[in-house]
């Protein structure tokens, strides 16, 4: 059994929507109320979820969006790109992992409303990382847009929207 295989059964993680594997972590034990939280919310949410996440090659992390702010902390396994497209259609790259000196981070932020996944940055590797949203995600919050969206929103993106989208239908797409 490889690392990947050992995280996933030790961490009891299933398949993801939007690809890898994930199990919950974390949430808290409070809750914000629907009327305090801005419209973009259909109910309450607990103040802060977590999940671990892992993509093992050849898995990526398709693009999708969410209504929170997601902070994702690396945890083990070799690097990842997070790839974000904000609302305005600007493009950045986040790499995290521990190679501070290439440039690597061991966080990245991901701002409310970005459509964003993510790449293995190195071939036959796997990832290990946390994701941390506030308010607490459910999956009301997620969006996985068609191809054919967002090559219409955002065109000068082709070869990351062609990459890292599904062929398939996926949650709540639009």
């Amino acid at each position: 059994m490889n690392d990947a295989d050992q995280w996933i059964e030790t961490l009891h993680m299933r398949p993801h929507p939007e690809g890898g594997w994930y199990s919950k972590a974390y949430r808290s034990s409070e809750s914000i109320p629907h009327r305090c939280l801005p419209d973009r919310f259909t109910g309450d949410r607990f103040y802060s979820t977590a999940i671990y996440f892992l993509l093992k090659a050849p898995e990526v992390s398709s693009l999708h969006r969410i209504r929170q702010d997601e902070l994702w902390h690396f945890y083990d396994g070799g690097s990842l790109t997070v790839h974000v497209i904000d609302p305005d259609g600007n493009h950045s790259a986040s790499r995290l992992g521990t190679d501070l000196q290439n440039g690597e981070r061991p966080l990245a932020v991901v701002r409310a409303g970005c459509v964003f996944g993510a790449t293995l940055n190195e071939p036959d590797s796997y990832v290990l990382v946390g994701c941390t949203v506030a308010p607490g995600f459910t999956f009301d919050d997620f969006e996985m847009p068609r191809r054919e969206s967002l090559l219409e929103t955002y065109p000068r993106h082709r070869a990351l929207i062609e990459r890292l989208t599904q062929a398939t239908a996926g949650a709540r797409q639009s």
